[in-house]
């Protein structure tokens, strides 16, 4: 696909504005559409292009849309936390959609884009044909996964003065990244919100829940599912939070899932 936003790079990604923010994404590929929504620290690239998912989608015959979330990547940057409340987040998919003019899609979120995409699913029901909801599970509901902790560390001097070892894995990635400090800070104590065990059971659309079976952050994909309608559960064997992005074993699962008749 070659529709442009309201500017569109040499490098293929475009641009739109919602809600005050610009926001950029990829579109890529022919058929069904599956829109993809990266994690915290991450971005579109990284998240999603780097591990191979938006090759191994579009080989699937399946058109790709990964946006970079308000605050990271190439969207606008936000410091008050209050911009970050996970619904807004969501409406910038429904947005996207819009701007698209995308009536229905399937939907993959990974980590705190899943718990995007667990919103859009709450808030948009008839936009949504599938969901996967990749690296978070129980968590949806009980707590949240990522410590707020986290904050301090990216408002720190430097990585030398973070302690913390879940903070330090992510001052070292946000580096890595280049993303902006301070509006991830402020995006991790803003995005901080639960569903509840009933706001579950009322989503309807058929949702794959993908774990690694070492992620410590995520909560029990097995837990979550059986509040689902129509959920299913993926374990992704040996995989930590981390690492589970990328495996074979969450793509062959997905590929699957997305396959199947609505």
């Amino acid at each position: 696909m070659t529709l442009c936003g309201m500017t569109c790079s040499a490098s293929g990604t475009q641009h739109f504005e919602h809600d005050g923010v610009e926001i950029a994404f990829l579109d890529e590929g022919e058929g069904a559409p599956v829109v993809l929504v990266h994690g915290f620290a991450s971005n579109a690239l990284v998240n999603w292009v780097y591990p191979g998912w938006v090759t191994t989608l579009t080989r699937a015959g399946r058109r790709v849309i990964a946006l970079d979330n308000r605050g990271h990547g190439a969207s606008t940057k936000l410091y008050d936390p209050a911009a970050y409340h996970t619904a807004r987040m969501a409406e910038d998919v429904r947005a996207l959609l819009d701007h698209l003019g995308l009536d229905q899609v399937d939907m993959m979120g990974y980590s705190m884009g899943a718990r995007v995409t667990a919103f859009f699913a709450l808030g948009h029901p008839a936009y949504l044909r599938r969901a996967v909801l990749g690296g978070l599970g129980i968590r949806l509901i009980e707590g949240v996964g990522l410590p707020e902790s986290i904050a301090d560390a990216l408002e720190a001097p430097a990585l030398a003065d973070v302690h913390d070892p879940t903070g330090r894995t992510f001052r070292a990635f946000a580096e890595q990244t280049r993303s902006d400090l301070a509006a991830l800070a402020a995006c991790i104590r803003g995005s901080r919100q639960t569903l509840s065990r009933d706001q579950a059971a009322s989503i309807r659309a058929p949702v794959l829940v993908a774990v690694g079976t070492k992620d410590t952050v995520a909560g029990s994909a097995h837990e979550l599912a059986a509040l689902l309608p129509s959920g299913r559960a993926l374990d992704i064997p040996g995989r930590d939070h981390m690492l589970a992005v990328g495996d074979k074993v969450f793509k062959a699962g997905v590929l699957s899932f997305l396959a199947e008749a609505p």
